[in-house]
C-alpha cells in the first residue's frame, strides 16, 4: 500500500465517523501512485486468492479494542477484523486506494473510519489506539523508522503491533538480487516497495519488543524468489503491564 514520499511529524486529527472516512485527494497528506493503485487493485483479489487472504485473517486474530491501520490500501482488510475490534482507524495516503477503501469500510464487520495520512504523520492523538497493524508497509515508507516511532506514539503504553513485511532473503545469492531490484526498477514499478528492508531490526531498534515471529512464503512457490520472504509477528510497545 503506497506510502512513499518525504512528512513531517505535525498536527494529528479526531476521531472521524463510523464506517466511512475522507476518500478525497489533494491534500498535503496524499502520495498519489495512480498506475500503482489501478494494478494493485485489480491484482489484490488474486493476491488473497493466493494466501494473503488467510495470513490476513492470522494478522487480527484476537486483537480488540481500538486498532489503527496503517497503509490500508484498499481495504482488504477490513473484512478479517474480529467482533473484539471496537474501532479501526485506516489510514491510506493513496486517494484512488482510499476511496476504495472507504467503499469497503461500508461493509466491514466493525466500525471503520477511512482517512488521509502517511506512516510518518498519522493523523490520531497521542496514546489513542490499543493495536496497530502493518501490512506490507514498512517496506515501502520513505522512512521506515518515523513510521514505527509514529506508530509507538499513538498507541497505548504495552500497544499490540501486529506486522506482516517483506523479510531479507537467507541466501546471499538472493540478498544481492534484491538489493539491486531495490535500488533499481522495484520500487519504481511497486509504489515505493522494497523487499530487502529489516522490519523486525527496526521494530526494536524503536524499543518495540518482538513477542511472537514466524518466517514464511508468500506466494508459496516451487523456487524462492527475491520477493517471496515475508515475517509475520506480533510485537509489544514500550510501558504497560509486566
Amino acid at each position: 500500500m503506497s506510502q512513499t514520499g518525504p512528512s513531517r511529524h505535525g498536527d494529528h486529527g479526531d476521531d472521524g465517523d463510523d464506517h466511512g472516512g475522507d476518500p478525497g485527494g489533494g491534500g498535503p497528506q496524499d502520495r498519489p501512485h495512480p498506475v500503482f493503485a489501478r494494478l494493485y487493485a485489480r491484482a489484490s483479489a488474486r493476491m488473497d486468492a493466493e494466501g494473503l487472504a488467510d495470513l490476513r485473517a492470522e494478522l487480527v486474530r484476537g486483537l480488540a479494542g481500538t486498532v489503527v491501520e496503517v497503509g490500508a490500501g484498499n481495504g482488504r482488510m477490513f473484512a478479517h477484523y474480529p467482533p473484539g475490534v471496537t474501532r479501526v482507524q485506516a489510514v491510506e495516503p493513496e486517494p484512488s486506494l482510499r476511496a476504495l477503501a472507504t467503499a469497503a469500510a461500508a461493509s466491514a464487520p466493525v466500525p471503520v473510519t477511512v482517512r488521509p495520512g502517511t506512516a510518518e504523520r498519522l493523523p490520531l492523538p497521542d496514546r489513542s489506539a490499543d493495536a496497530a497493524v502493518l501490512c506490507l508497509v514498512l517496506c515501502s515508507v520513505a522512512d521506515p523508522r518515523a513510521a514505527v516511532a509514529e506508530v509507538v506514539r499513538v498507541l497505548r503504553p504495552g500497544g499490540t503491533v501486529r506486522f506482516l513485511e517483506h523479510a531479507v532473503a537467507p541466501t546471499r545469492g538472493l540478498r544481492v538480487v534484491q538489493r539491486t531490484l531495490d535500488a533499481t526498477v522495484w520500487p519504481l514499478l511497486t509504489g515505493g516497495c522494497h523487499t530487502s528492508r529489516d522490519p523486525v531490526g527496526t521494530l526494536t531498534a524503536a524499543g518495540v519488543a518482538v513477542t511472537d515471529l514466524r518466517a514464511l512464503r508468500y506466494p508459496v512457490t516451487q523456487v524462492p524468489t527475491p520477493v517471496t520472504h515475508h515475517v509475520l509477528g506480533s510485537a509489544r510497545t514500550p510501558g504497560g503491564a509486566p
